[in-house]
């Protein structure tokens, strides 16, 4: 790993910095897949398919203060993934200017009745960066996995396939999603669950509404910190083939016909509801597609 250890001048003058190869990460996973297929009558078969891959990584060597010693040890990345997430622990919305003013002083910018509470972690009063801590799950998916079917009856064929992911994390981006920010359109779920002085919710899904991004209420903390997982119906298909010659078939000179329906990205499960939770923290970028598709394939 290459780090910036510091600036030092060259022959001529100017700063460069000085890089060396002082960390060190370790990674371990295992990958576990099964195959299973089986004819139960010459008209009936099936067949199975599903693996799963778990991957982890850590730093074992991370060149940094010693935030043990100084008393701050969820500041060390050491022990933590190399693709885990960092922020603020959000508490609650302030209630009201009281609740402001017996609570520690946040310092980013302006705040008011309905922004984002901060936890102050190491307790001196003050939220900064000494607050930020490890939060969710690395946003590297640890868990992929995948499984699926196909059978056949006489005429009929079935198939359908699963995949999804766990432990991962991610960040809802309040820059993008913020209402009145240039925005095409208002996210429905702000629109229905947000602070205001007619409804003081302290849990409610967006804070207070300004027409100018919040400084206090953007930063990466818990209160926008999604759990990725998912299950996704991939894909499924249904369809009949007609082998037997009949009287049409043979006035057309058909051999075959097989009628089918197809879909893929049907439905989804997760605890994320904004959009497709596969697209992450980029909810407003062109989303995947669900398909259906009814067909036949002639052959003659």
């Amino acid at each position: 790993i290459l780090m910036d250890r510091s600036q030092i001048p060259n022959s001529m003058g100017l700063q460069v910095p000085l890089r060396a190869n002082i960390g060190e990460v370790s990674s371990r996973g295992f990958e576990v897949s099964a195959d299973y297929s089986h004819y139960f009558t010459p008209d009936f078969w099936l067949s199975g398919r599903g693996n799963i891959t778990y991957a982890t990584s850590r730093f074992e060597v991370y060149e940094d203060l010693d935030y043990v010693s100084a008393g701050m040890p969820w500041k060390s990345k050491i022990g933590n993934s190399l693709s885990q997430p960092y922020g603020y622990i959000a508490e609650r919305l302030f209630v009201d200017e009281a609740d402001i003013a017996n609570s520690p002083i946040q310092t980013f910018g302006n705040y008011a009745a309905g922004d984002i509470k901060y936890k102050d972690i190491n307790n001196d009063g003050l939220i900064n960066s000494n607050d930020i801590v490890p939060i969710g799950y690395p946003t590297t998916p640890g868990i992929i996995y995948g499984f699926g079917i196909s059978s056949g009856y006489k005429g009929f064929d079935f198939s359908v396939f699963f995949q999804g992911s766990a432990r991962s994390s991610f960040f809802v981006d309040p820059h993008a999603t913020s209402p009145f920010q240039n925005q095409n359109a208002l996210l429905k779920s702000w629109a229905d669950s947000h602070w205001s002085e007619d409804d003081r919710n302290i849990y409610a899904e967006w804070p207070r509404l300004s027409d100018e991004i919040v400084e206090n209420n953007v930063q990466n903390s818990t209160w926008w910190l999604r759990n990725g997982a998912f299950l996704r119906l991939k894909a499924i298909e249904f369809g009949y083939t007609f082998n037997k010659k009949n009287v049409f078939m043979d006035k057309i000179g058909l051999s075959s016909a097989r009628f089918y329906f197809s879909g893929t990205n049907l439905f989804s499960l997760s605890s994320f509801k904004l959009w497709d939770v596969e697209m992450g923290g980029n909810g407003l970028a062109y989303p995947l597609q669900r398909v259906m598709n009814l067909g036949v394939n002639l052959n003659f």
